[in-house]
């Protein structure tokens, strides 16, 4: 009868549409794909060595580009600067250690993918696959003044001034619609 239920459980598992929530207890919101909890901490995105670099790239990529230590967003046309007019750097303050010298020293699994949602072709580290649902970034109030020495690349939603922050190593940009 325990193998019923749970063989039961298993498929029924399989079926169900499922959310991610980093750092939650729980996601509640059917329209969220997946979600993170604040707490002063942003999300970081690939680095990469140029935009050239980046094969198969698909409308809305975002990635934090080496070449200019900047965060970029990739458009119809062309990548789409989000970090305005300064150039950041991977050298952390505290330390004075690159970053790029300790991911050079690792050793990249390019078949590596992470999939939220149905499955597609679409490349990328993490793919959120839903054609109905959303992201919602990590949540901070002032990330310039709450993150404690953020990473280069780093992306959270200001709650204060609920606008979109980017972190390109030296400043933080804001975005509102």
């Amino acid at each position: 009868m325990n193998i019923i239920k749970l063989i039961a459980f298993l498929f029924g598992g399989i079926l169900i549409s499922g959310q991610i929530a980093i750092g939650k207890s729980s996601t509640s919101n059917p329209s969220v794909s997946l979600e993170f909890e604040s707490a002063n901490r942003g999300m970081v995105l690939p680095w990469v060595d140029n935009t050239g670099a980046v094969v198969g790239a698909v409308n809305g990529t975002i990635i934090y580009d080496l070449s200019d230590h900047k965060v970029k967003v990739k458009y119809p046309l062309a990548w789409r600067d989000l970090s305005i007019d300064a150039t950041g750097t991977t050298v952390d303050p505290v330390s004075n250690v690159d970053g790029t010298l300790i991911q050079d020293l690792a050793t990249e699994n390019i078949e590596a993918k992470t999939s939220v949602g149905t499955l597609s072709a679409t490349p990328g580290i993490l793919v959120l696959e839903d054609v109905n649902k959303a992201m919602v970034l990590p949540k901070t109030s002032s990330p310039h003044l709450n993150i404690v020495n953020p990473a280069p690349g780093m992306m959270v939603y200001d709650t204060a001034t609920k606008q979109l922050a980017v972190f390109n190593g030296k400043v933080w940009s804001f975005w509102k619609p």
